[in-house]
């Protein structure tokens, strides 16, 4: 779930801006080309993206306007089966060079499709969402998730995938039943992602030294903790907890609980040789630390897309680099294609990369925003 700086991660559209068929040099097709595309279209075509380049049911992409060098490429990845789908596959083997440079011609020559979705239609962002439901997580875990209650742990700048994991944690018994039981069982995945973002974002409260354990004692104990937990007990890793001014009482009973039943090898065998007090000057060191919030979740989706607007927006082409224009697509391929380059399922080594630490409320997000912007 961590925020990057580029959205090439949603280079998985099939719609775009043109008013010119063109080869994928960029060269004009001619008018005998085109219509050599249009009855390629209308033979192999249609009965999915219609003549118009409009995709017939959701999750089928538009084709119209879309850069021609982009649909040559998407159909020769098809044909050498770096993307998975039967039907076009089968289309794809069976059209030469010629007739591949004519289809795609054909519908990159065709008027953009408007958006289906109005911006006034955009879900809640998943901040706002997480903002939304966090109050009753509030209640025992204080406010913006910065507990004052011993042995309830601080939410507040904790990294988001650890968040998810945990309460995943709690609901399946693995962490015995606690009063978070209740609350969270009822809550979809885009629900408790949401949550994570909203209190990955807030800023932990600076917390005073608490009355048991030496924090100068703590330190050097801590030692082999920082090469998961971070410096000073500030995570790096989203799926990694930050330790730095979280509740002490709460860290000595976690650490505590891998002596027991609690499974996690690497925490297991870290607490192996530590003696109760070890584990209590650990936590006093790590309660006392300054840390910071994991995530930026108010200005994420407008921070991303903004990002993304500078691979693919319609003014922007590199034929060297065929990028598809991604604004008024339809939402559920946007969100069938990121989560394919999520998964490692589209080749793309980086858009896999890129596309990697987002949930699925925010490729929800992202795919709805898209959705709703005018492709001209």
């Amino acid at each position: 779930m961590r925020r990057l700086l580029l959205l090439a991660a949603l280079s998985l559209a099939l719609i775009g801006c043109s008013d010119k068929g063109t080869k994928a040099g960029g060269e004009q097709l001619s008018a005998g080309d085109l219509a050599a595309g249009k009855a390629i279209a209308d033979r192999d075509c249609k009965g999915c993206h219609g003549l118009d380049g409009k995709g017939t049911a959701p999750g089928i992409p538009n084709l119209a306007g879309q850069r021609a060098g982009y649909l040559a490429v998407a159909l020769a990845e098809y044909k050498d089966g770096k993307r998975v789908h039967a039907a076009l596959r089968d289309i794809a083997a069976h059209l030469n060079e010629t007739e591949t440079r004519n289809v795609a011609g054909y519908y990159a020559s065709l008027p953009p499709i408007a958006p289906a979705i109005g911006p006034d239609a955009m879900p809640p962002s998943p901040y706002e969402r997480g903002k939304t439901l966090a109050s009753a997580c509030e209640q025992c875990h204080g406010p913006q998730g910065n507990s004052t209650t011993a042995g309830v742990p601080s939410l507040a700048g904790q990294q988001p995938r650890y968040f998810y994991v945990a309460t995943q944690e709690y609901l399946t018994g693995l962490r015995g039943k606690t009063p978070m039981h209740m609350p969270i069982r009822d809550l979809s995945r885009q629900d408790l992602e949401s949550l994570a973002l909203y209190f990955a974002s807030q800023t932990p409260t600076q917390r005073e030294a608490p009355k048991a354990g030496d924090p100068a004692i703590g330190e050097p104990k801590s030692a082999l903790c920082g090469g998961c937990h971070g410096s000073h007990g500030v995570s790096s890793d989203s799926a990694t907890p930050t330790l730095a001014a979280q509740d002490a009482e709460y860290l000595v009973h976690s650490m505590k609980a891998y002596r027991q039943d609690r499974k996690h090898a690497a925490m297991q065998k870290a607490v192996a040789e530590l003696t109760d007090q070890d584990i209590v000057n650990i936590a006093a060191f790590y309660s006392v630390q300054k840390s910071k919030p994991a995530e930026k979740g108010e200005t994420l989706v407008k921070d991303t897309t903004e990002k993304g607007d500078r691979c693919h927006t319609p003014q922007v082409e590199n034929p060297s680099m065929p990028i598809p224009i991604i604004r008024a697509q339809d939402k559920d391929y946007l969100t069938m294609a990121l989560r394919a380059y999520h998964d490692d399922r589209r080749e793309s080594t980086m858009m896999h990369k890129m596309s990697l630490p987002y949930s699925e409320s925010i490729i929800d997000s992202l795919a709805a925003f898209y959705a709703s912007q005018p492709a001209k």
